[in-house]
């Protein structure tokens, strides 16, 4: 029997790298002889972090249209064919039966080329709302694995499969794993703790509330957690202190999650499905400078079934202490956002967005 072969592309941020990573390791363990290529874009982080999962990767240039006119805007079309050339090439060579695109730059002018060679595609679309590549893409693609109800506006109703956002396999249990977790980052379990997660490249503004909340935040008997990012260690390793930890970046999320009473979150489309599955009680501060405010859709799509708070970047000068105290106070209400925000979990995502892959194997 011929080896079955796959292309997934998704990069840019975390949040398309690690879906693309899961529904890999899903492939790779129904079809251990698979041959499973990624493409990324050049510069990107997925051409570190493919990498190190264990994978190949080929990388396009390509990068997305800024908002504004600049000289990388002027080269875009110049990338775009480049890019477009270059997948048409990998794509022949390669000779995959399938490409899967999880969003990011490069998975454009992939699925552009795998559609207009007659390879079927699947579309992962993470958000509530959304981006331009996406919708563009899904006329042509076979299917579209979504992880938020009502997208039928955006794309073909008969497409849309409902999966949910894949997410690592090591969350689904992390119930069990409270005392290792509490001794691996050498915590006090007399004390509350607070994780504060700004996403893998950090967040300027969360980061600025921490450390103007900090003493406050510990005078409430709360030990912290604060992933800043790698862009911003620099300015607050110094808060490095008993009862916070700043660090740029997690290794062992299954850990931290175990270890942590409230969560303060981005809401990217990967941490909200990682943060229902985990079922902590959550505080999401959306990024407003993402594109058609995504994170905000995201977020609200479990504020309003009351499975999380949300303040936006303009409130938490005014709002964020009384919120804050009143939720750590609360224990009644931590209950009740973790078993809500639970409910909305979708654990056997990447199962499903492989069982769509494979009936398009010809």
């Amino acid at each position: 029997m011929a080896k079955h072969k796959f292309i997934l592309s998704g990069g840019g941020t975390g949040g398309h790298i690690y879906p693309a990573i899961a529904i890999a390791n899903e492939l790779k363990s129904r079809f251990p002889d698979a041959e499973i290529l990624f493409v990324g874009a050049k510069d990107k982080m997925e051409m570190q972090k493919v990498p190190q999962a264990g994978y190949k990767i080929k990388g396009l240039w390509i990068a997305g249209l800024q908002r504004k006119l600049t000289l990388q805007n002027a080269m875009f079309p110049f990338k775009l064919v480049d890019s477009l050339w270059k997948s048409r090439k990998i794509i022949k060579e390669f000779k995959p039966d399938v490409v899967i695109g999880t969003g990011g730059f490069a998975s454009g002018p992939l699925l552009k080329m795998a559609n207009s060679m007659n390879i079927p595609t699947v579309i992962q679309e993470q958000n509530s709302f959304p981006g331009i590549t996406n919708k563009l893409l899904s006329k042509k693609a076979n299917s579209i694995c979504v992880a938020y109800e009502n997208l039928e506006r955006f794309f073909p109703q008969e497409k849309i499969v409902l999966t949910g956002n894949p997410v690592r396999q090591d969350l689904l249990d992390i119930q069990d794993k409270r005392e290792e977790a509490v001794s691996y980052f050498k915590l006090d379990p007399s004390k509350k703790t607070l994780l504060v997660l700004g996403g893998s490249l950090g967040a300027r503004k969360i980061n600025q509330l921490i450390e103007k909340e900090l003493d406050k935040l510990l005078s409430l008997n709360v030990q912290v957690i604060w992933q800043c990012g790698k862009f911003y260690l620099e300015d607050y390793k110094k808060y490095n202190k008993d009862n916070v930890q700043v660090v740029a970046f997690i290794e062992r999320m299954d850990l931290v999650y175990a270890a942590a009473d409230v969560v303060i979150s981005r809401a990217g489309a990967s941490s909200v499905s990682e943060l229902c599955i985990v079922g902590k009680p959550v505080i999401f501060i959306p990024s407003p400078n993402v594109a058609e405010d995504h994170q905000t859709k995201n977020a609200q799509a479990i504020v309003n079934k009351k499975g999380a708070l949300l303040l936006k970047e303009s409130q938490l000068d005014e709002d964020f202490s009384l919120v804050f105290e009143s939720l750590i106070k609360d224990k009644g209400k931590q209950e009740q956002l973790s078993d809500t925000i639970k409910q909305l979990a979708m654990p056997n995502a990447t199962i499903q967005i492989v069982d769509e892959i494979i009936k398009l194997i010809k």
